[in-house]
Parts: C-alpha cells; sequence; structure tokens
C-alpha cells in the first residue's frame, strides 16, 4: 500500500511506475496470446481482438497518470488547511485507486469520478455558476437629502401680473400734536415717504436629456422635475434672506434689515438673552416680532444651554413640541450663516409676490437637438420681495465666532 504520509509528488510518481509496469504486463500477456494463437490457428481473431482491447485499455491508464502528474504541479487542494485538493490528488488518495495499484494483478482500471465543488465564481472553472446568479435590484432611486425651505414659510404671499413692484413707504413722521387752547393756533406734524421699486427676478436653469431615456424610464422623468424645483427653491431661500440686490439678485430682508442693538445692558447675556433683546429692538420699532431665524448649530447651541445644576434651560430631550424661543416660532435653515440670528415682523414688514411659479417646460428648440432627439428641461419662477419696514427686522451676532 503506498505510505499516506509520503507527498502528492512522490505518491504520483508511484502511480507512474506502476502503470508503467502494468503496461508492460499487458504487452507481453498480448504478445503471448498472439503467439498462442498462430501456433494452434485456434479463435486468432478473438485473441487479436482481446490483446488490442487491453492495450487500449493501458493507454487511457497512462493519460490519466499524464493528467495526475499536470494536476499535482498545480498543487493539493482540500487538504488539512482546509483547502480543496487538487483532481490528482484526489485520484491517488481514492480506496479504489489504492486497491487496484496494491494488487498482483494489474489487469483491469481504475476510474475516479469527481464532481467539482459549485461556487459563485464567475471565472471559466469547474464549478462556476456565478453567472446564473442575478443580482436583485432595489426598485426606485435613492435620492440626495434635500434641505427643508423654511423662510418663504415666514413671509406674507402675494402676486403680480407687472414686471415690478412698487410701494410707498413711509420714511418719516413728525409729530407735532398737543393740548390746544380755545382759540388758539394749531401745530403742525409732518410726514414723509419714499416710492420704492423693486423689479421682478428671474431663477432658473435647465437640464438636458434624450428622449428615449425619458420614455424608457419614466420615474427619471419626475426626478429630472422635482429635482430642478428643488434647485429653485434652494437659491429662493438664499436669496430671500441675503440678496443683496446687485445685478439680477433680490435685495433681501438681512442686507436691509437694521443691525442688533441691546436696548438694555444685561451683565453677561446668553443667547438666549440676546434673542430677546432683539425682539424688545423690534417691539420699541413699533413693529413686534413673529419669529425667529438662525442656523441649526446655534439652535443647537442654545438648546444645550445648562443652568448650575446641569439641567437644561429650554432644552427637553424628551420634548416633541416645535422650537420656540420666547413664545416665538425658530426656523432654523443652513442659509443662514453660523452664529448670525434674524428676529422681526416677518409678516408685516415683507412680502414675496410671485410672477410665475415654478414650472417646468419640455422643448426641442434648436435643429441639432431635433435631430438627435435631445430635449432640453427648463424650470424657472419670477417673483420680487418687498421689504416694507426694514426696521422691523434685527440682525444680529452672537459672538462665538471670531
Amino acid at each position: 500500500m503506498p505510505d499516506d504520509k509520503k507527498t502528492a509528488e512522490e505518491l504520483a510518481a508511484e502511480v507512474k511506475k506502476d502503470f508503467e509496469k502494468s503496461i508492460d504486463t499487458t504487452k507481453e500477456i498480448a504478445e503471448e496470446a498472439l503467439a498462442t494463437a498462430k501456433k494452434t490457428g485456434e479463435n486468432t481473431d478473438a485473441l487479436k481482438e482481446k490483446a488490442d482491447e487491453a492495450l487500449l485499455k493501458m493507454n487511457s491508464l497512462m493519460e490519466q497518470v499524464a493528467t495526475l502528474e499536470q494536476e499535482v504541479a498545480k498543487g493539493a487542494k482540500d487538504n488539512d488547511d482546509g483547502t480543496q485538493k487538487s483532481l490528482g490528488q484526489q485520484f491517488i488518495d481514492d480506496e479504489r485507486v489504492k486497491e487496484f495499484l496494491a494488487s498482483t494483478d494489474k489487469r483491469g482500471k481504475a476510474s475516479l469520478e469527481v464532481k467539482a465543488t459549485i461556487t459563485s465564481a464567475t471565472t471559466d472553472t469547474a464549478g462556476a455558476m456565478g453567472v446564473l446568479v442575478q443580482t436583485q435590484r432595489v426598485p426606485g432611486i435613492v435620492e440626495l437629502p434635500q434641505r427643508r425651505m423654511t423662510v418663504r414659510d415666514l413671509l406674507s404671499p402675494g402676486q403680480t401680473d407687472s414686471n415690478a413692484i412698487e410701494y410707498v413707504r413711509e420714511t418719516g413722521f413728525t409729530n407735532n400734536a398737543a393740548m390746544v387752547a380755545e382759540g388758539a393756533a394749531k401745530p403742525e406734524s409732518d410726514i414723509k415717504a419714499d416710492l420704492v421699486t423693486r423689479a421682478v427676478r428671474t431663477v432658473a436653469h435647465t437640464m438636458k436629456a434624450s428622449r428615449q431615456i425619458l420614455d424608457d424610464a419614466s420615474q427619471l422623468r419626475s426626478l429630472i422635475d422635482q429635482r430642478l424645483t428643488y434647485g429653485l427653491d434652494y437659491v429662493e431661500e438664499t436669496q430671500l434672506l441675503s440678496g443683496d440686490g446687485t445685478g439680477q439678485n433680490l435685495h433681501g430682508i438681512i442686507p436691509q434689515a437694521t443691525a442688533y442693538s441691546a436696548p438694555i445692558t444685561l451683565a453677561s447675556p446668553t443667547s438666549i438673552d440676546q434673542m430677546r433683546l432683539a425682539m424688545l429692538q423690534a417691539l420699541l420699532a413699533e413693529y413686534p416680532a413673529t419669529g425667529h431665524v438662525m442656523n441649526p448649530i446655534d439652535w443647537a447651541w442654545v438648546e444645550t444651554l445648562k443652568d448650575t445644576t446641569g439641567r437644561y434651560i429650554i432644552g427637553n430631550p424628551q420634548g416633541t413640541t416645535a422650537p420656540r424661543l420666547w413664545n416665538l416660532p425658530v426656523v432654523t435653515t443652513q442659509a443662514m450663516a453660523v452664529d448670525k440670528f434674524l428676529t422681526g415682523a416677518f409678516k408685516q414688514g415683507a412680502q414675496v409676490f410671485d410672477r410665475w411659479l415654478s414650472r417646468v417646460e419640455i422643448a426641442t428648440e434648436n435643429q441639432d437637438d431635433f435631430i438627435k432627439n435631445l430635449i432640453t428641461a427648463l424650470c424657472e419662477e419670477r417673483l420680487v420681495l418687498a421689504v416694507y419696514r426694514p426696521e422691523g427686522f434685527i440682525y444680529g451676532d452672537f459672538g462665538r465666532v471670531a
């Protein structure tokens, strides 16, 4: 019996040697059978056919030995380390092969049926069935996150059919009203006004796509429409707050707002104190504030302020109410710079007028797009912002960022 402790290469060499001996033995048997047949003259054709069959079988075994040598050269698998044995290693380890080699009569054949391990591999190897596995496609499109737009909801809405808005804003009032004696002259007061004109501005952008993809993937059309509209809202929110009024920019609230100036002096005021004093400043201008706008970072700062005992001053980790401060709603948006705040009479002090509500139009406007089956998706809106009372908005700095 072959030594199980020998290497695969040594066992393969022994197998080859034994098969070579088997071939020689088979040849001798065949030659002897042919010689006998010639002398006796009996069944010559039958004996020759059997001899030829024996030779063919031994040649087949020789091919198996050659294959065994090639497989052993590639390295054994499925050994003690858990890797899979090679075909050659499986052949020489098979009990039927060992039994055949150990027998004194080398006539016959030894065969091994090997079934490859079926795996998910996609390479051209035995048992590779990975091409049958289909990936699962999650339906729909996982969209990018979107900012929640809030500033417009604070303002009074309006509509216009013109390309500009004009409004008369009172800029001064001298009140000389007084107690008057009978027959005495009455004092005269004075009022001053200014005509303000704000042009309607357009916010727009486009996106190109092929007609085929829009027809074949209807969801893409909805995504394009939604994304284009969101793009307008994103720019609009920034413009309503911070537009500088130059070029095609809106004249936003912050550039026109009144700078924060504490009406009273407090010792070591907190961010919460500053917001209350901003409300007071607006109230003293006869425009009671209706809300606060700040960056989410600053609101988180305010909510996590604690007293000397470690208790939250206004924040409640278990609370579910909407953000409020000094009984006014707090709107958080990243359109507001960090460390800044805006407090004001939003409904009374400003109004946004829509000339065109946001719309999405599809067209093939030029010959090149037409012959290429390309379409252009256009999304645009026209609007104007009127800030009636700049003193009704207080814009300030928390002072935490240098």
